[in-house]
This record gives C-alpha cells, sequence and structure tokens, in this order.
C-alpha cells in the first residue's frame, strides 16, 4: 500500500539537500531527530536544553550532540557563554516520573536525599522539578543536591533557621546555573565559594543604605552583588544612595543603580574619582582657574610705589 505525505499547513522546517544527505550517510536516526528539534527552535536553544522535549535521557542526547558535533552540523558550545535554556519547560506525567524513579537509580538517590534535607516527603510537582533540572537542563544529580543546599542556606539566612525554599525558587535558580554554565560538581564549589565571599559584604552595603537591621530581599541582594561585581565600595554605594534620596525624597533601588550604572560606564568608581571626575589612570580634571587678581595686584603694586618715593 503506498503511502504520501500529509501536508499539516504548520510552520515548515526547511533542509538543505546537503544536510539530508549527510544524516542519510550518517544513518544516526537520534542526531536526526535533535537536529529537527534545534531547527524548531531556529538554533537559539542547546541541545541539553531538549532532552526533556525529546524524552531522552541525557546520556542518549549526549550522544546525539556528540554525532552532530561530528558532521559538523552543530558547534561546540563555548563554556563561558552558555545559551540560556529553551523557554518552553516540559510538564512530566505521572506515569513518566515513577518511570525515572524506577529506572534511574540516580535520579530516584537524589531525590531521596532531597527529601532528607529538606525534611519533607515530595510531591510528584516537586520531583517533577528535579526531573527538569536533570533531563531537560542538563544538570547532574550532584550539582542540583549542591543548588537545593544552597537554596536553603539563602532561605534561611533571609527567612530564620529552619525555613525551606520553594521547588519553584530552586527552579529558578536551576535556571540561572545553566546560563551560567555551571553544570559540574568543581563548577559549583567554585561559584558557591566565590558566593560566599560576596556575601560577607552584604551587611556592609546594607548598612551603607542605611538598612542594617534586616536582610535583603532577593532582588536587592541581586543589586548589592551586581554593584559589587561592577568594582563599587560600600562607601560609593552610601555616596549614590546620598545622592538618590536628594533627588527621590526615598531610597528607590532602580534609581540608585542608575546613578552607579552611569558611574561605572564613565569609569568612575570610588568616591575619589567621583568627587573629582577623574577616569581611572587618566588625565586629572583641570584645576578651578584662579579668580581674576589683576586689579589688586596693581593696586598693591602703586602702592608699594609710593611708599619707596616716600622712603618707607
Amino acid at each position: 500500500m503506498a503511502s504520501c505525505l500529509i501536508r499539516t499547513g504548520s510552520e515548515s522546517v526547511t533542509l538543505p539537500d546537503s544536510v539530508v544527505q549527510t544524516l542519510l550517510a550518517k544513518g544516526d536516526g537520534d542526531a536526526a531527530l535533535l537536529y529537527l528539534a534545534l531547527l524548531r527552535h531556529h538554533g537559539t536553544v542547546p541541545p541539553r536544553s531538549l532532552a526533556g522535549e525529546l524524552r531522552w535521557e541525557r546520556e542518549r542526547l549526549e550522544r546525539a550532540e556528540s554525532s552532530l558535533q561530528e558532521l559538523k552540523l552543530i558547534a561546540a558550545a563555548e563554556p563561558e557563554t552558555p545559551p540560556a535554556p529553551a523557554d518552553e519547560r516540559p510538564e512530566y506525567r505521572a506515569d513518566e516520573v515513577a518511570r525515572k524513579l524506577e529506572k534511574n537509580t540516580e535520579f530516584s538517590g537524589l531525590t531521596a536525599q532531597v527529601e532528607r534535607y529538606l525534611g519533607k516527603k515530595l510531591t510528584i510537582a516537586d520531583i517533577s522539578v528535579l526531573l527538569g533540572l536533570n533531563d531537560y537542563l542538563g544538570l547532574p544529580a550532584d550539582v542540583i543536591y549542591l543548588l537545593v543546599c544552597h537554596c536553603t542556606e539563602k532561605t534561611e539566612k533571609r527567612l530564620g533557621k529552619g525555613r525551606r525554599p520553594g521547588m519553584r525558587q530552586i527552579e529558578k535558580e536551576g535556571y540561572a546555573w545553566a546560563r551560567m554554565g555551571i553544570d559540574t560538581q568543581s563548577a559549583a564549589a567554585e561559584y558557591l565559594k566565590n558566593y560566599a565571599l560576596r556575601s560577607e559584604a552584604v551587611p556592609l552595603y546594607m548598612k551603607a543604605l542605611q538598612l542594617p537591621e534586616r536582610q535583603p530581599s532577593p532582588s536587592e541582594e541581586k543589586y548589592l552583588l551586581s554593584w559589587q561585581a561592577l568594582g563599587f565600595g560600600p562607601d560609593t554605594v552610601a555616596l549614590a544612595c546620598d545622592k538618590t534620596i536628594l533627588r527621590c525624597h526615598e531610597l528607590k533601588w532602580p534609581y540608585l543603580n542608575g546613578i552607579l550604572k552611569r558611574w561605572h560606564e564613565a569609569g568612575l568608581h570610588t568616591v575619589e574619582e567621583i568627587e573629582a571626575g577623574d577616569r581611572p589612570g587618566g588625565q586629572k580634571s583641570a584645576a578651578p582657574a584662579a579668580p581674576d587678581r589683576s586689579g589688586t595686584n596693581m593696586r598693591k603694586y602703586v602702592q608699594a610705589l609710593h611708599r619707596k618715593e616716600r622712603g618707607e
């Protein structure tokens, strides 16, 4: 019985004949499927973010990705600037979650570890978040566990001992880690070490903003860490805060952030640089012109001549 191609009328995905021939010659069905999935997203997402959409284990996706790289159909992603994950997050059915727990001992072990650490029984929805981080974003189980611990420490620091993060908070942080390329235990350990060092200075910045009595909110902390990363010390932030209050009559974080961004673009980061209007390593601003004292000096000169004539 003959078959024919059914045209659906939806958006088309076009492959050059040379690409089709290359894929057919390779004979790797998974590589072809992954290439089609990448085309569907117009090449704007990394292959690892398509694990959930394809319903593949990470190892299967990595094999297909390697095949496409060998065929020169995709390039290896730069580790320094990892692309953002896909916008569409897969929804996992209860039977898919159960199958993953049954067949993947590493994932089931991760789930048990997270339950013990958070002190609660995870629901199907909770486990789906972990599954998305693992399958969809490609984060290994050991990295996800460090992620959960990190989110818990942040929550306890902000809300008090014994408080626990929500799974959506963990998921959001996981997306941030994926975008930064934190997908190995060593990368996670390095990030957490640097985060701890930066966080030690947060109370100093809060004091500079005249808010020493409380912990910053997540959005406020994001501002503080970004200012620190730009090279602004607490004293410079205090100066920007003073200018913000004078202008707005209250502390407005976006306005303060705008001041600091303008200073950063001008190459000014210390109070001395800002007050002098100098760029680091550049020429110092011209000293203010001395007032015109020519009239005064002339009078003094004439008076001196008169005293000399009188023999004084």
